[in-house]
């Protein structure tokens, strides 16, 4: 809380500055969200300052992955997987954070181009799909995205303090996926983009956690042997444990 009450104190000092030309400055309070065992999730503080009148918006991307979405009908009583597609370079996470609900004063051409609101997002299936196909495996991906908290549609709040300082709460679950995240903000002044500047963010699973998750990967075969002899001798020593009870 101390870093960031400093962090908010240099930029109001670095606004009142008569050298000051930067219509926007924005920084986060950790640019590393470190996944540890019982992560449940974090919180990460957005601030900065602007000079002058304006809205802002801020939206909040993941890795790009590559997502399977499976449709599944019924064959004799009995749900078989019917028809799958891949989506490729999708963000693995999504949020918005505005300091009003973003409505008509926000141009769709300016929503289009800078990706802000998920259907400006390039979700496209891959397969000689139809258009009602496309539009219903799309639909799909993003109720399961919405699902596990990656993609989150209710715009957070960007609170305005003083008339230049700014400063908004994102947060990320507990299933939050690893990797660079960008974090854009946008100063709109009629109509138009006045100013914009990008901050990376980095979630990476660190500690034993980390490393038996790259074991796993990186020696798979090994892996799964472990798992079996350490589940045969935990097995064995219950068994022992029990018998002499």
């Amino acid at each position: 809380m101390i870093r960031r009450l400093i962090g908010l104190v240099a930029l109001w000092i670095s606004m009142m500055s008569p050298a000051h030309s930067e219509p926007l400055i924005a920084d986060l309070s950790e640019h590393l969200v470190a996944i540890t065992t019982g992560f449940t999730g974090a919180e990460v503080l957005l601030f900065g300052a602007i000079e002058g009148e304006g809205d802002l918006v801020v939206v909040v991307s993941g890795p790009p992955q590559t997502a399977e979405v499976r449709r599944k009908e019924s064959v004799v009583g009995i749900w078989l997987n019917n028809a799958q597609v891949s989506f490729e370079n999708a963000p693995a996470y999504y949020q918005i954070l505005a300091t009003r609900e973003i409505g008509d004063w926000l141009p769709q051409t300016i929503r289009e181009r800078h990706k802000i609101g998920v259907e400006f997002l390039r979700l496209t299936p891959s397969g000689d799909l139809s258009p009602e196909e496309s539009k219903a495996f799309t639909a799909a991906f993003i109720r399961n995205k919405e699902r596990m908290g990656h993609y989150r549609f209710t715009e957070g709040k960007i609170t305005k303090l003083g008339g230049r300082l700014f400063r908004a709460n994102v947060f990320f679950p507990a299933n939050v996926p690893t990797g660079t995240y960008k974090v854009e903000v946008f100063l709109i002044r009629e109509g138009a983009v006045e100013s914009a500047q990008t901050t990376p963010l980095y979630v990476s699973q660190i500690g034993i956690g980390a490393d038996i998750y790259q074991f796993a990967h990186e020696y798979s075969a090994s892996y799964g042997i472990t798992a079996i002899l350490i589940a045969i001798f935990a097995g064995l020593g219950a068994a022992f444990a029990f018998r002499r009870t």
